[in-house]
């Protein structure tokens, strides 16, 4: 058996099948490319979900995480550390808005915004004890926690774990009349993301987010976008809200904050909105830890630049370009997205996503499918023209195949 082999072989032995991997294992990593245990190099276009937008082993990252692991890693939230206030404040004005409430990862934050959504619900808006409702659309992605499967319309990630939590109505995605229907005098908040990623790269028709912010303001009502995967800088945006003119009453963050070096999450918002938090009510050991808030604090550095933003503009709409003169015939039925993030649908007859991402890896690029016969592609933001242009060739020869 050759090292691959042994490694998965392992893997399916000793580790839950919560996850069905291609059958490819990363050693090392730099910038746009993973080298596997054999030796063999992949052009990553995934980036960890976008996690990595500023690239495997980014230097910048990587020194602000080392000059902290010297300093002090974890003092739990008992106690002040002196990279908090800088993270909270950075973080806080890159959003314009006052207040973070820091945790690990992106479901936390999730979890973290449905439960401030209904604590403002019931101190600031005065709903009745236990009747908050939150609007979510279908096709939503927002983590696997028992609650936030609660509101999934995935079958996949939602059957078999209940029973479920109340308190979630669900709406047609890019419905603006389903969720002026929706909401009533016991909605807290309406949770979105602004596009929709596990489900394929949606993008809501023009004029949605600018009409959900407009009912919500008008209804009392919080709009929170989950940016955990559309934010920091993957549409050409530091949010994909920008693109509507759009600032929510709450930002959900999480995956590129923590620059793919650690997990950094967070629920950024006013004070009116945070501030109904009291000690005891809500937290985690971990987060806003300062190896977090170091490496975060260097995301935030490097998003102010607009040199992402940029980068993911420029290239976002030479991908678009290419994937679209795929289109209209042959073994692509479809192409979404906006800036470096795409979904493509594979037309019948022309196999799977999973069969379609298969055959990228044997040609060196790693891709990801979902809803079976869709793939993503979402590169760090870092790729180079020629890289991505070469990942584009590959896609062409197996689509061609």
């Amino acid at each position: 058996m050759t090292t691959t082999d042994t490694s998965i072989a392992a893997a399916e032995a000793h580790s839950a099948h919560n996850y069905h991997p291609l059958p490819v294992v990363v050693a090392t990593a730099e910038g746009a490319w993973m080298t596997d245990v054999e030796g063999r190099r992949y052009l990553d276009m995934l980036a960890g979900y976008s996690a990595l937008n500023f690239g495997h082993g980014n230097r910048r990252l990587l020194d602000a995480a080392r000059a902290q692991l010297d300093r002090v890693t974890l003092t739990s939230r008992a106690f002040h550390h002196d990279r908090f206030a800088d993270f909270c404040t950075q973080l806080a004005e890159l959003c314009g808005m006052e207040m973070v409430l820091p945790m690990n990862t992106g479901a936390e934050a999730v979890e973290t915004a449905v439960k401030t959504a209904r604590k403002w619900g019931y101190k600031v808006k005065g709903v009745p004890d236990g009747r908050a409702k939150i609007v979510v659309a279908d096709g939503n992605f927002h983590g696997r926690t028992t609650t936030i499967i609660s509101f999934s319309t995935d079958q996949e990630a939602r059957a078999d774990f209940g029973p479920y939590t109340p308190g979630f109505e669900i709406v047609p995605y890019g419905d603006l009349a389903a969720i002026e229907a929706a909401v009533d005098e016991h909605t807290v908040a309406v949770l979105l993301e602004p596009i929709q990623g596990e489900a394929g790269v949606l993008v809501p028709p023009p004029g949605y987010l600018a009409g959900v912010r407009a009912l919500t303001r008008d209804r009392n009502v919080l709009f929170i976008a989950d940016e955990i995967q559309s934010g920091l800088g993957r549409t050409g945006r530091t949010f994909a809200c920008e693109h509507e003119g759009v600032v929510p009453d709450m930002y959900v963050l999480g995956k590129a904050l923590g620059g793919g070096v650690v997990p950094v999450s967070a629920v950024v918002s006013s004070a009116a909105v945070l501030g109904v938090y009291r000690p005891g009510e809500h937290g985690s050991t971990f987060g806003g830890n300062p190896l977090a808030c170091a490496v975060a604090l260097e995301v935030i550095a490097m998003l102010r630049t607009g040199e992402y933003q940029q980068r993911a503009t420029e290239l976002g709409d030479h991908l678009h370009h290419e994937l679209g003169l795929l289109t209209g015939s042959g073994p692509v039925a479809a192409v979404r997205g906006r800036g470096l993030w795409a979904g493509i649908d594979i037309a019948p007859g022309h196999g799977t996503g999973r069969e379609v991402s298969e055959r990228l890896m044997d040609r060196r690029v790693l891709v990801k499918d979902t809803h079976g016969s869709t793939i993503r592609l979402a590169p760090p933001l870092v790729i180079s023209k020629e890289d991505l242009d070469w990942g584009l060739e590959q896609l062409r020869a197996v689509l061609a195949g």
